[in-house]
This record gives structure tokens, sequence and C-alpha cells, in this order.
């Protein structure tokens, strides 16, 4: 920015994925491929969820809440890094980047406090099989997914109001691909104390509560599976929390790596790397995990595929 006492900023300027020609053009290719698996992978599992009488049942209807939130959280920055990496004009206005934060943090958000839901699923699942049905009604599972919306939500709304409240004096040059706290932070010439205090006191709530939360209900599943004899029903107990535990360790590694940090310790370009990982990588994964790993899910899509091609 020219003038560097100029507080009110009207526009930002974003990264791209690279300033070399040819990259531009393999980084291109790359991510639009990751995003249309995503978006296509998503939607095929709520599809399957829909279509299918037999994955009408609580897990399902948490997984497709977690597929929406997929293809929404992974289009708030993906079309805008395509975007960006091919076009001269790498600019975004202000409004539209507290737009794509509040989303991002919002999406975030949810998609912690679903995966909290889908372990406390799988526990009564496993540790309480007879009373599943009287447990996971379908009010109950219909209030826990709106307050997983309605609480991420809310809270992005007031980590973004405050975040845009500062003075960005410093710059208008966003080192990142879009827009989030961490890097909108350093831009500003006020001190940031304050915003940092309430960015660890909402993840601390949301994801560190949610991630608690998680591993308490794996730990009484493990109590659980180790008192059954039979070694193929432990296999089989097992199996059904596989998928799960593995979208969980790619989400919140990659999630607390970029937000439980000190700000001294800042690394633009390994948080590039980070944040790449949880809002493109992690998305796109995650119908793969559960589709692979899950026998309902494959003998769905293929009777369904199946019944497709015969009509």
């Amino acid at each position: 920015m020219e003038n560097s006492n100029q507080t009110n900023v009207k526009r930002f300027i974003l990264l791209g994925l690279s300033n070399v020609p040819s990259l531009q053009v393999v980084f291109f290719i790359l991510f639009l491929i990751m995003y249309i698996f995503t978006f296509c992978g998503n939607f095929l599992l709520i599809v399957m969820v829909i279509l299918n009488g037999q994955l009408q049942t609580p897990m399902y209807f948490f997984l497709c809440n977690l597929s929406v939130i997929d293809i929404c959280f992974s289009s708030t920055v993906v079309p805008k890094i395509l975007m960006n990496t091919i076009t001269q004009d790498k600019s975004i206005s202000f409004y539209g980047c507290a737009a794509q934060l509040y989303f991002h943090l919002a999406l975030g958000g949810t998609e912690c406090l679903i995966l909290a839901v889908m372990a406390y699923d799988r526990y009564i699942a496993i540790c309480k099989p007879l009373q599943y049905n009287a447990l996971m009604h379908r009010k109950l599972c219909m209030n826990l997914v709106i307050g997983c919306w309605t609480v991420s939500f809310l809270n992005s709304c007031i980590l973004t109001f405050f975040t845009f409240r500062l003075p960005f004096c410093k710059s208008n040059l966003i080192s990142h691909f879009f827009c989030e706290m961490p890097p909108l932070f350093h831009l500003s010439c006020q001190d940031t104390w304050l915003n940092e205090v309430a960015k660890y006191i909402s993840v601390g709530l949301i994801v560190l509560g949610s991630f608690l939360l998680i591993l308490l209900s794996y730990l009484c599943i493990t109590l659980t599976i180790l008192n059954i004899h039979s070694t193929r029903e432990r296999k089989k107990a097992f199996s059904t929390c596989a998928s799960h535990l593995m979208v969980v360790s790619l989400y919140y590694g990659t999630i607390m790596l970029m937000h439980l940090r000190p700000r001294s310790a800042y690394f633009p370009q390994q948080d590039r790397v980070v944040t790449i990982l949880y809002t493109v990588v992690t998305p796109m994964l995650n119908p793969i995990i559960y589709s692979i790993r899950n026998k309902d899910v494959k003998g769905a899509i293929r009777k369904t595929m199946g019944f497709t091609i015969y009509c």
C-alpha cells in the first residue's frame, strides 16, 4: 500500500500459489482436480445416504453433514486460490475478505464439533448397543447438528467482527493464499493481544473441547473393545471407528498446529502448507476414507450404480 499511514483499507492483496508461469499452470490443474474430487466425492456420499434406506442411520446423518461442510469449507478458499494463481489481479475486497474469514472459521469449527458428535455416536453404538436406538433418536441427532452449526457460526461472527475492527496500516498484502486471522493480525499497527486471547479461548473451547470429548469417547470405546472375547467381534467393532479416527487425526493435527501456537512461532511459509492440508486435502480425503473402509457405503454405491445401469 502506498501510504503506510492509511488505516482505511478497501482491498487486500493475496498470494498466488506461484509466481513462475509454468508452475502456475501445474498448481492450477492440481488444485482444480482436488477441488473437483472434493465436490464430487462428498456429493456422491450425500446422494448415496439419501437414496439408500440402509444408510438412514444417525452415523450417516452426521456423515452427510460432514460432507456438506467439506464442500462448503473447500469452496470458501479454493476458487479464489485458483483465480489468484492464473490472473494478474490478486486482490480481494475488505468485505470479501471478512466474508471469507467468517465462513472459513464457521465451517472449520462446525467440522470440529460434528467430528466430536460422531465420536459420541460411536461410543453409544459400541458401549451401549442395546440402548442405541433409544438414545440416538432423530430429535437428539437434529438438535446436536443444529447446535454444532449455531455455536460455530456465532463464534465465527464474534472473531470476525473483532478482527476487522483492527486498523490495517502496515500493509494490505496478506502473506497467505486466503484471509485468515494470523496473517491479518500481522498487518495491524494496533496491539492484537486481545484478539489473540479471543482466538485462543475460541480454539480452546471448540477445537480442544471437542478433541477431548473425542479422546474420552475413544477411551471408553477401547476399554469396551478390549473386554470383547471374540476376536472377530473385536475387529468388527474397531473397524467401525477406524475411518473416523483417520479423519480426526488428519484434521485436528493440522488445525491445532495452525491455531494453538504463540504469535512468535508464526512462520508464513509453513502455515501456508498446513492450511492447504486442512482446507483442501482433508475435505477431499474424507469421502474416500469413509467409502474405502466402509462396506455399507461401498455396497450402496454398487447397488445404486447397478440399478442405474440396469435402468
